[in-house]
């Protein structure tokens, strides 16, 4: 989860990435920082994947995260939890990595006047450009989008 400043007040994104193709598969944005965030994310994500049971799924040690809401919407999908380790910051070092680069690529070079125009742009950055056009160079400097396709 990441905030981000508008005239109005903050707005907070969360995010599903999957690490193989570090396409955004999730994500949601709200005033708020409560677990129905999150839960917003992952169920974009599940509902764009259709995983199934065993899928592992990494977050930080965040209360949202280790939240019963958020456990039992795991659980309900057989999806295995793994949490970072305390004061380990690279545990999640793909993920943070995308939210350095959409705020040095997308927000820091905005200013958002209303929460609907950061809903605007993050949902063009996220998915127009980072998943479908920004080349990846772990992916072998592709996008996500076309690392995938080169999958089937």
């Amino acid at each position: 989860m990441t905030c981000i400043r508008t005239d109005e007040g903050w707005v907070y994104l969360a995010g599903v990435m999957d690490l193989y193709s570090r396409k955004i598969v999730g994500w949601s944005m709200a005033d708020h920082m409560r677990t129905d965030l999150i839960d917003d994310a992952l169920t974009m994500a599940i509902t764009r994947r259709k995983p199934r049971a065993g899928l592992l799924h990494h977050s930080d040690r965040g209360c949202q995260y280790a939240s019963g809401a958020y456990r039992r919407l795991l659980d309900a999908h057989g999806i295995v939890v793994s949490m970072s380790r305390r004061g380990n910051c690279y545990d999640n070092a793909a993920k943070e990595s995308f939210f350095g680069t959409l705020k040095r690529e997308c927000v820091y070079l905005t200013h958002f006047h209303t929460r609907a125009e950061a809903y605007a742009e993050l949902f063009n950055y996220i998915e127009v450009f980072y998943n479908r056009q920004r080349r990846h160079s772990s992916i072998g400097y592709v996008s996500p989008e076309t690392f995938e396709a080169a999958l089937n």
